[in-house]
């Protein structure tokens, strides 16, 4: 009996048809930001979406994040279901006080009275030379910030199901999505951009990491492409009988402690693999969960790869140089194994 070909899709085309079947089930749902129209959005994650519904519910709007994310503030608080995209998540800063001093506060300070089911959907990582202003992650900068949930997928099959838990959710998302994991032409082509992904709606739950490859030695936890990292780094730490296992953290708030903590009081080794910058960020919150809760599980001292305290450089060299990648996870672990 043959076996079914799985449907593979890359990452913008899964985001799209998440955003566009949601806007099928309910006319609530409606997506604006900039060039996200007739472009399909600069990271191709609104394609075809224009064409679809047409610009009543796919709204191109000006150069003006202040004013675009609290027009869908407002529109959540009607009782509609936007989905707003911040282009570069550089661009924060613009933004700022619609995002953290009312999206993020609004239902608390309302007692629960107003609920705000909003998607704000952002671009993130490095690895292509754009320099310091378009090239960063700030996981932690959101994840830090109380009253907001906040993902970041780094698979297709991922970004469709949890941008469809996103847009279904009644609390404010932000939906960290990896340049480099869109699947882009005009970009390097990455096998990771591409995966199976069904036709049908499904939801993955925007609370629970997933462990990606089991093992016994070692936990390596990463986000994103660094996930897809970790993975290479375990393949070539096999062939030295170092047997990794592989979280994809995947739900940066909330954080899944237990799949954590379950991992490392298997493997008594714990590496945090992140590409936000390391001071005050996930691979020091993460380091701090296993320290508060599992210290005496640990068989080494917990190591963390991060981006140093830098901007990221525009040079391809320098901004290699800075990236952690394969190399430095395979190196990390050896270090740590020799240790023991």
């Amino acid at each position: 009996m043959e076996t079914a070909k799985k449907r593979m899709l890359t990452g913008n085309k899964a985001m799209a048809e998440a955003i566009a079947q949601e806007m099928e089930n309910d006319q609530n749902v409606f997506v604006l930001g900039e060039d996200i129209g007739k472009y399909g959005g600069i990271f191709g994650s609104t394609q075809g979406l224009m064409e679809q519904f047409g610009p009543e519910r796919v709204l191109d709007t000006p150069i003006s994040e202040t004013a675009f994310i609290g027009a869908a503030i407002g529109a959540a608080a009607e009782g509609m279901r936007p989905i707003a995209e911040l282009m570069f998540v550089d661009f924060f800063g613009v933004c700022m006080d619609q995002i953290y001093n009312h999206m993020a506060k609004i239902p608390y300070m309302s007692g629960g009275n107003v609920r705000l089911p909003m998607v704000l959907m952002t671009a993130v990582g490095g690895g292509y030379s754009d320099a310091a202003q378009h090239s960063q992650t700030l996981y932690a900068t959101f994840a830090h910030m109380p009253g907001m949930k906040v993902v970041a997928p780094s698979t297709p099959y991922d970004l469709k199901g949890m941008m469809t838990s996103a847009i279904r959710d009644d609390n404010p998302v932000v939906f960290m999505f990896h340049k480099s994991l869109q699947g882009l032409g005009w970009m390097d082509q990455l096998d990771y951009a591409v995966g199976h992904v069904p036709e049908e709606s499904y939801t993955v739950p925007l609370d629970k990491a997933n462990v990606m490859r089991e093992g016994k030695d070692v936990t390596i936890v990463g986000i994103q492409m660094m996930t897809h990292f970790a993975m290479e780094a375990a393949e070539r730490l096999a062939k030295d009988g170092i047997e990794a296992e592989v979280i994809d953290l995947r739900s940066l708030a909330p954080i899944d402690k237990d799949t954590i903590l379950k991992s490392v009081k298997k493997t008594h080794r714990l590496v945090v693999v992140d590409e936000d910058y390391r001071s005050y960020g996930m691979t020091a919150e993460i380091a701090a969960i296993v320290s508060e809760e599992a210290l005496y599980e640990l068989e080494a001292p917990i190591k963390r790869l991060a981006i140093p305290d830098v901007p990221i450089p525009y040079s391809h060299v320098l901004e290699e140089f800075v990236l952690p990648g394969p190399d430095k996870i395979v190196e990390t672990v050896k270090q740590m194994m020799d240790e023991a």
